[in-house]
């Protein structure tokens, strides 16, 4: 196997989303994961990228100086670039990712064979070049939110019609919303490798029949539009654009229907929270984790 090189940066959990983009370009593969000791670093993440090809210094020490700017940290993080030996990398640290269980979903790697617990639903994600595999506390707030709209009726049915997951990432939101439901769910990101890695993965978990992926920014592609309206939307992406969207979202989703938001921070609630309301949209559940929230939106019924 040829070598290859890897390019470590720690950064605190609210600039992880910002930082997985810069390198995103840089990169080959990407890994996210938080430290987990009780160091100086514990409660941050760690971004691992691996390339084939050395990194370009001058284009990777631009982009993490924009990143640094864009998240609002002080001094930009201590990148460490370095050529690693012939070895299998990206095996080696999909190995290191234990199963992950959030209610009743249960999240696991390829590399895992034994068996999940009774009754769970099964998604197999790797850590790859498209943000979400379950481990960021956005993610795990989403999980947690479908989970608790699975024990929910949806006006006079048990379970909503047509999904949308915003944003879908490896799409852990949209095949979470499938496996629990059996409906149809579109599935959007406007990145051609999350596109990509998406529809890897619905077709490795066995469920295209339910899923469709489609590129798209945001609400613009007339599919996603004429895909409603949607009984839920599902968007774990950053606060700003979740902000933005509020509007054709509000529009998009059916009387009665729920939004579920996150990717924001517990300080940027009261902000994207605001930007609904105005919209006719109530507040219906909140899913504090660490620094991060999670939040549930219904639009009310018609009379």
């Amino acid at each position: 196997m040829a070598d290859l090189w890897r390019v470590d940066v720690v950064v605190p959990a609210a600039a992880v989303p910002t930082f997985e983009a810069a390198l995103d370009d840089q990169c080959d593969a990407l890994l996210c994961f938080e430290i987990a000791d009780d160091g100086p670093e514990r409660g941050a993440w760690r971004l691992e990228g691996v390339s084939a090809q050395a990194p370009d210094r001058a284009r990777l020490d631009l982009a993490l100086t924009l990143a640094t700017r864009a998240a609002g940290l002080p001094d930009a993080p201590p990148v460490t670039v370095e050529r690693l030996g012939p070895r299998d990398w990206v095996a080696d640290n999909l190995r290191a990712f234990p199963p992950l269980d959030v209610g009743r979903f249960h999240l696991r790697g390829s590399h895992v064979t034994t068996p999940p617990p009774a009754g769970a639903r099964r998604l197999v994600v790797d850590a790859a070049t498209a943000f979400g595999s379950g481990e960021h506390p956005t993610t795990e707030g989403c999980l947690r939110a479908l989970d608790d709209l699975g024990k929910q009726r949806w006006g006079h049915r048990r379970r909503p019609r047509r999904v949308l997951d915003m944003g879908c990432g490896t799409a852990v939101l949209a095949m979470a919303a499938a496996a629990q439901w059996h409906r149809p769910v579109l599935a959007v990101d406007m990145d051609a490798e999350a596109v990509r890695v998406a529809r890897d993965n619905v077709r490795r978990n066995g469920l295209a029949a339910c899923v469709d992926v489609l590129r798209s920014d945001g609400f613009r592609d007339r599919r996603v539009r004429a895909g409603g309206p949607y009984d839920l939307i599902l968007a774990n992406i950053l606060a700003r654009p979740l902000a933005a969207m509020a509007r054709s979202a509000a529009r998009t989703l059916a009387p009665g229907g729920r939004i579920v938001l996150s990717g924001l921070l517990a300080s940027q609630e009261a902000r994207v929270a605001n930007a609904y309301r105005r919209h006719g949209l109530v507040l219906e559940r909140r899913y504090p984790i660490a620094e991060w929230m999670t939040l549930v939106l219904r639009k009310p019924a018609r009379r």
